[in-house]
């Protein structure tokens, strides 16, 4: 094999490799103590070699990013040695893939279907908004306004749920706990990341928030990834408090890139009666429009 230049994507590969095995106690693999000193914690790259049956020549050119082309039973092999989560296997695949196509670049200003836009409209009783994949803030009602933020407020590159979720206090400050939620983001992104990595706009977003946030640099290194699952997510609003809600997701079919988000809270719970609430208050305040994110809107 040529190595003499980096194949795309192989640094992202040795980076999640040498963070899983950084996070691997070797005790719960079944390894004995040698009594050698470990300089790092975590597996060694020839115990790491030695769960996966290969060669500890090739785990360091995996690492130093010098190939990405793997096998399934040895990309298996590497899930099982590092005891990776569902998602974290799925990652591993994602950015080992050598033999798939490009990933088309998203257009910028992407644009939400009309009937999708009824939709939202429609939802008086559901905060709902449309995202893409980075969670920019394609659409939103007026439900959504109020739970979250006023995103018709804001200037189009700051409509993203992870952007808000670090930099922008008021949005922070909803969270009963931040650092999970905060987390949770870092891991869903990093996964986007391994999806897409020819994404400018992401690309930037990464690097935005690892230079001015600190936790999201440190969670970042840590290679953590998430797919879509079930949400439950507690809130702390100025208006209503406490209030403990469901998050719904839903792919648009006609869109791949885009999802439907909608919160929800349990029949007959003080969360719903609050979000009852929040949503008649919101109906009668002030001047507040339903948000629709359009290309004009979006400076895009």
């Amino acid at each position: 094999m040529d190595n003499r230049r980096d194949p795309p994507g192989g640094k992202e590969l040795g980076d999640f490799l040498r963070a899983r095995r950084a996070a691997l106690d070797p005790r719960r693999v079944g390894l004995p103590d040698d009594g050698r000193p470990r300089r790092v914690p975590g597996l060694r790259r020839e115990e790491l070699a030695q769960l996966a049956h290969v060669s500890i020549d090739y785990v360091v050119r995996l690492e130093q990013g010098r190939t990405r082309r793997v096998s399934r039973p040895v990309l298996d092999a590497l899930a099982d040695a590092l005891e990776l989560a569902p998602d974290e296997r799925a990652y591993l695949f994602t950015v080992a893939d050598t033999t798939q196509a490009a990933p088309a670049r998203q257009p910028a200003g992407q644009q939400v279907d009309p009937r999708l836009r009824q939709l939202l409209d429609g939802m008086r009783d559901i905060p709902a908004m449309v995202l893409d994949r980075r969670m920019d803030v394609l659409a939103w009602n007026r439900g959504a306004a109020a739970l979250l933020t006023d995103f018709a407020a804001l200037p189009a590159s700051e409509r993203n749920l992870i952007r808000l979720t670090f930099l922008d206090d008021a949005y922070r400050s909803l969270y009963a706990d931040w650092p999970r939620a905060a987390r949770e983001c870092v891991a869903v992104l990093r996964m986007e990341a391994g999806r897409n990595p020819g994404d400018p706009a992401l690309t930037a977003l990464v690097g935005e928030l690892t230079v001015r946030d600190a936790d999201f640099r440190a969670w970042w290194a840590s290679h953590q990834v998430r797919g879509p699952r079930q949400l439950t997510k507690t809130y702390r609003h100025p208006v209503i408090g406490s209030v403990t809600l469901d998050v719904q997701q839903f792919r648009v079919g006609t869109q791949p890139d885009q999802q439907l988000v909608a919160y929800t809270a349990p029949p007959d719970s003080p969360s719903q009666e609050s979000l009852r609430f929040l949503l008649q208050w919101s109906a009668h305040a002030t001047a507040q429009p339903d948000g629709h994110a359009t290309e004009r809107s979006r400076g895009r």
